[in-house]
Order: C-alpha cells, then structure tokens, then sequence
C-alpha cells in the first residue's frame, strides 16, 4: 500500500467516524448556563492568553512546515470525534473521551488548545454538547488542561519508554487530568455546604471515575493504533515535526 492510499485510508476512517459517531451528546463538557457568570468570565481570562500562543505557534508551524496541515486536521477531528462520544455515568450524567492527546503529541499543548477550543466550539453549536457561556471552562479543561499533562509525560519518557507505552500513559492520563480540573471547576462554583471544596471536589470526581477510568484506559488504547498507524503512513512528516528521530 503507497503512503497516499494509507493517508485516504486514514482520513476515510476519521470521516466515518464523524458521520455514523457524532451525534448529539449531554456529555461531561459543563453544560450551558451551569456556571455562575463570575466563574464563567475567569475560566475566559485563564484560556485567552493560552489561545493567543496557541495560534502564533499554529500560524508559524504552517509557514514553516505546510505538510503539517493534513495531520492537524487528522489531530482536530481525532479530538471531535472521540469527545463527541458519550457514555452513560451511574449518577445519570456521562462521561466521554477527549483525544486531545495525540495533537498533543504531534504539535505540542499550545496548538492542542486552539484545536481542542474549535473542536468544543462545533459541539457547543452543532451538537448542543457543552455551551458558549462555559466555553472557556471547557478549554481550560480539555483543551489547555489534559495537553499539557500528556505533553509532559510524552516528553518526559520519550527515549526513556518504549514508545507505544509513552503514546498510551500520555493520551489516557492527559484524559484524566481533564476530568480532574472539571471536577476542580465545579467543586470552585458549587462547594458543599457542609464539607466545603474538598467534599464537593470528591462528589464530583466521584461521579465520573466510574465511567473514565475505563474509557481513559480505552482512548490510550486507541491512540497508540493511531500513532502507530501514522508511523507507517506518515513517518516523513513526524521526523520533520520532531516526533520520531531521523535515522
């Protein structure tokens, strides 16, 4: 098989998937209206100023490196498709995946929040799965939060870890670090009466570790086959991002 019917191959699977996947979810993106204004604005304040470097670096890697824009579009709808997808939670809630973690592999957590921002913002509009007011809550969870944990780990055991074990501990560890800081988010606008942040941070974390345990577990899974299948079909253009070393 040549590298341009791998590529096809790819991108045919990525758009099935938004096809037959996508559909309206109620998921664990922070409904619209649920954050008091106050709360709403500051997540706003926090995501802009990563946002702005986000877009410099996004802007300068096109320049630079035009055969990059196929991968950030295979990172975008990766991220839309698998956060699109929910799963029924025991608290009548839902918890779903996020994969942001394989842009925040190929391109780094600062273009990871301009992408994962636009993918919450066609879900918001589209899907009516998260909302335009808790907008920024959201980037700050999915689209800042969990790309930089699983940066970190990437860079952290990269050359030090087989590399399908760097891939999975990033992707399903940036996924739970999303759903520690909405859980943090909630517990900051809603505490407990009695017990405060803390109980209402374990009420909320609470609630969700049942379903995300498992589905973090599963999107480690799926994006080490991912990452090995662009090993195959794009190896080129991962050497030139930095990803994979040269021979």
């Amino acid at each position: 098989m040549t590298r341009t019917q791998r590529w096809s191959l790819i991108g045919a699977g990525a758009l099935a998937l938004i096809i037959f996947e996508a559909r309206p979810a109620y998921a664990m993106h922070i409904m619209e209206g649920f954050l008091p204004p106050l709360w709403a604005a500051l997540w706003f304040v926090v995501a802009i100023p990563f946002w702005a470097v986000g877009l410099r670096r996004i802007n300068r890697l096109i320049a630079e490196k035009p055969e990059a824009r196929m991968l950030l579009g295979l990172a975008g709808a990766f991220a839309f498709v698998l956060s699109a997808l929910k799963i029924p939670s025991v608290t009548g809630s839902s918890s779903h995946p996020t994969g942001t973690g394989l842009g925040a592999i190929l391109f780094g957590p600062a273009a990871m929040s301009v992408l994962g921002t636009i993918v919450l913002l066609f879900q918001a509009l589209l899907l009516a799965h998260g909302g335009l007011t808790t907008l920024g809550a959201n980037a700050v969870s999915m689209a800042i939060a969990g790309p930089l944990v699983a940066w970190g780990i990437w860079r952290g055991l990269k050359g030090r870890a087989p590399i399908w074990l760097a891939v999975f501990l990033a992707a399903a560890l940036g996924d739970l670090a999303t759903y520690v800081v909405t859980s943090t988010q909630l517990a900051l606008a809603y505490p407990d009466p009695a017990g405060g942040f803390a109980a209402s941070f374990v009420k909320f974390g609470a609630i969700f570790a049942v379903t995300q345990i498992p589905l973090a577990i599963s999107e480690g899974i799926l994006t080490v086959l991912i990452f090995n299948a662009l090993q195959s079909a794009a190896e080129p253009e991962l050497i030139t991002l930095g990803v994979l070393k040269g021979a």
